[in-house]
């Protein structure tokens, strides 16, 4: 029977299972057979996710897997998981888990960067590491753990998944590096560094690589989903680990792994750490065989559905492409917000920060839903570009053209005010582009590719990309002006 594989894929908020296959034709092919949604909720003081659940429509999610894979005659090989960063569960003595995970948004790590740099100088932090410094970074939600001296170990969203799977500890290289903990230059654990910050080395589980075995699922599992004895293989667990694996980049492309977040890039077979790429606060977080994701995190379509969801409270119609057509209907240029202020990580009312930040820049709040979802799209575009720009002359490589995988290609707004913005093609198409990594990976895993630039290639010829060029439009230069000084101003 033809070989399939299933693809688990965490967003920080909601999942969904694939069964995935890529047949000797040259095809690539998925199915979704599940969807589930797991919003954080207040729990012991904290913002927090509800694993249990998480656990339980994953099992749920590779049951519906097993059933579609009899529908279609294929043998389910391997499984994989991929999820967000930063977030991760403590163990006890017992190997159980000791709390729900906290959420990255939670506030207990206010004020902390400034007591790690105390101990270890923020410049020799990036310097070792090569990651951007975010405030729930991992780094900083572990001294921030009251929990953590007590705990046994400690394991990432996805390693803890993959742990409940097989009875397996380890930690998947390319979510490991979100840590702000591993060595940039050794792949491994900056051993120092985490000693001199009073965390116990013991806890930290071994660092495997993308595409590892991690075992068979656990019997219990195996017989209460119907899948019976299959491996599970550690994708690129961290999920935009997983959608630049599954893009086929040219050369000279620079990717926005466009959804909640939105991840600016390009890739390269080596970190970049120099002063100058410490000041823009870029990251070097690994990648997939043997690549680098130089890349910058952006608030992203967060700002968007926060208000989308204030608008649906307040009885004004939010669908998506209505949403849209009204967006590409209003003229010029309403206004622009710079989109990575901290005030949008999470907010009480999103509409409110940014009617604050446009009073405060002597702008003023549109008067209809449509008119706030172009000024978000409009300065994302533009953040996008300035980040592009970046990346040129860092790197002093120029950028060719841009793709853009994820949830967010399907903004047809968005992406071709990106182009006008940067002035540069722009390419979508590759929505599910987490899903295509992170099953790409577990075939080159399985033996159905010798690589990943052959992974690629077969992901190439199912796709169907539309393209989008650089327009001049009016008001555009006078609105990349405003946003420069506004970003300016923000950035310092």
């Amino acid at each position: 029977m033809e070989s399939a594989h299933i693809a688990v894929d965490l967003g920080a908020g909601s999942g969904r299972v694939f069964v995935g296959r890529f047949p000797a034709d040259g095809r690539f092919l998925i199915d979704e057979v599940h969807r589930f949604r797991y919003p954080p909720r207040e729990s012991d003081g904290h913002l927090r996710w509800d694993f249990r659940a998480i656990i339980s429509e994953i099992k749920r999610g590779l049951a519906l897997a097993a059933n579609r894979a009899r529908e279609l005659e294929v043998s389910p090989a391997t499984i994989g998981v991929d999820s967000w960063a930063v977030d991760y569960g403590l163990l006890g003595s017992d190997g159980n888990l000791i709390a729900d995970p906290v959420c990255y948004r939670d506030a207990r790590t206010e004020g902390i960067p400034d007591r790690v740099f105390g101990i270890v100088p923020k410049s020799e932090i990036f310097e070792r590491t090569g990651i951007q410094f975010l405030n729930f970074n991992t780094i900083y939600q572990l001294f921030a753990d009251d929990r953590f001296a007590g705990a046994a170990s400690f394991l990432l969203l996805p390693d803890l998944i993959n742990y409940v799977l097989t009875g397996r500890r380890a930690a998947e290289y390319t979510n490991a590096t979100t840590t702000q903990l591993v060595d940039a230059r050794t792949g491994d654990w900056d051993a120092d560094l985490i000693i001199r910050l009073g965390f116990d080395i013991e806890k930290f589980p071994p660092i495997v690589p993308p595409g590892s075995e991690l075992g068979f699922l656990l019997d219990g599992i195996a017989a209460e989903t119907g899948l019976g004895p299959i491996r599970v293989i550690a994708p690129a667990t961290h999920d935009t680990g997983s959608a630049v694996a599954g893009t086929p980049l040219g050369r000279s492309d620079a990717y926005i792994s466009s959804g909640t977040w939105s991840l600016v890039g390009i890739e390269r077979e080596s970190p970049l750490i120099d002063e100058r790429v410490a000041g823009e606060n870029f990251t070097n977080e690994g990648g997939a065989h043997g690549t680098i994701r130089f890349l910058k995190n952006v608030m992203g379509l967060w700002i968007f559905e926060s208000c989308r969801r204030e608008w649906k409270d307040q009885g004004i119609n939010t669908d998506y492409a209505r949403l849209l057509d009204e967006v590409a209907a209003v003229d010029g240029y309403r206004g622009v917000i710079f989109p990575d202020d901290p005030r949008f990580l999470n907010p009480p009312s999103m509409l409110g920060a940014i009617a604050a930040q446009l009073a405060e820049t002597g702008q003023q709040m549109p008067d209809s839903a449509a008119g706030v979802a172009k000024l978000i799209f409009d300065s994302l575009a533009f953040r996008y570009a300035s980040i592009i720009s970046t990346i040129e002359s860092l790197s002093r490589n120029a950028v060719g053209s841009v793709q853009i995988v994820g949830g967010g290609g399907r903004n047809d707004y968005l992406n071709q005010a990106t182009a006008n913005a940067s002035e540069k093609k722009v390419a979508a198409g590759l929505i599910e582009a987490t899903v295509t990594g992170n099953l790409a990976v577990q075939a080159i895993a399985a033996g159905r590719f010798a690589d990943l630039a052959k992974a690629r290639a077969c992901v190439a010829k199912s796709l169907d990309l539309k393209e989008f060029s650089p327009l001049i439009v009016p008001g555009l230069h006078a609105a990349k002006l405003k946003y420069a000084a506004i970003e300016k101003r923000f950035l310092g």
